[in-house]
């Protein structure tokens, strides 16, 4: 049975860095400006990568949460797909400072080191590197001040806690990630959450009746819709040109309602 896991398991991450090919392939083509910068705040450094609009104005920023694999090649081509659609994007690596020599994401290889090191961080520390990239990012002069957050997977979850932490925050786009469990949490919460969910994601589905009611109970704006056919971390697999084909419809519907939702703010 085990040797059966580990087989799976190796399929998988082949998956998932095949994935990363493609992606990394159409983000080097991208006319867009991108760029590795350094957000300091106390003692911590926060390496994120930033993708400019090609637009006349200034522009709303979103960040952009990693999932549970961190900074990956498919994140970074997220922040170019967004900025595309005219919004600065920034996606922070939250494993900035977990490897040796104070490395991150692709300093750790493997993507069970990767997963370890996501499930050992505080998430005081998440909520303060997030917080000190939004602030950053709305200083930025092509920046409008608006900030969003759009986060997948682990980072929905991130996504839905930082609406409960910063009042700053326009809107919050939540890819299945799941939501606080607390009426305290949620009482917090000054923006729109918008949730992004797979028919085929029993484990995240499960605990949106708790989020609905809680966020109800507290008059907050919560507006989940689950995609037909989808899996959890369709819009990757969607993206994926080996993906299924309820993955793909599911990608291009959630990411039309991600233009109409950004376009209003």
């Amino acid at each position: 049975m085990r040797k059966v896991l580990l087989f799976l398991l190796t399929i998988f991450i082949a998956g998932v860095t095949h994935a990363q090919e493609w992606a990394k392939a159409r983000l080097e083509k991208s006319p867009r400006h991108g760029e590795w910068i350094t957000v300091r705040h106390g003692q911590r450094d926060v390496k994120c990568f930033v993708t400019y609009p090609e637009v006349p104005g200034k522009a709303t920023a979103v960040v952009v949460i990693h999932e549970i694999f961190g900074l990956s090649d498919w994140v970074r081509g997220m922040t170019d797909q967004l900025a595309e659609a005219g919004y600065i994007a920034i996606a922070p690596d939250l494993l900035s400072g977990s490897a040796p020599n104070g490395g991150g994401t692709a300093e750790l290889g493997s993507g069970d080191n990767v997963r370890k090191a996501i499930a050992s961080l505080s998430t005081d520390q998440v909520t303060a590197d997030l917080n000190a990239v939004a602030a950053h990012v709305s200083r930025l002069p092509a920046c409008n001040g608006k900030v969003a957050v759009a986060g997948f997977c682990w980072g929905g979850a991130q996504a839905f806690r930082l609406a409960t932490n910063n009042k700053d925050i326009k809107s919050a786009l939540v890819f299945y990630g799941t939501g606080p469990d607390k009426a305290d949490d949620v009482a917090r919460i000054g923006a729109p959450v918008h949730g992004f969910y797979a028919e085929n994601d029993a484990r995240v589905n499960a605990t949106l009746p708790v989020t609905g009611d809680l966020m109800t109970k507290a008059g907050k704006s919560f507006a989940p819709v689950t995609y037909p056919g989808g899996g959890h971390g369709f819009m990757r697999a969607g993206e994926d040109p080996a993906g299924s084909e309820g993955n793909k419809k599911a990608r291009e519907a959630a990411w039309k309602r991600v233009r109409e939702i950004l376009g209003k703010l």
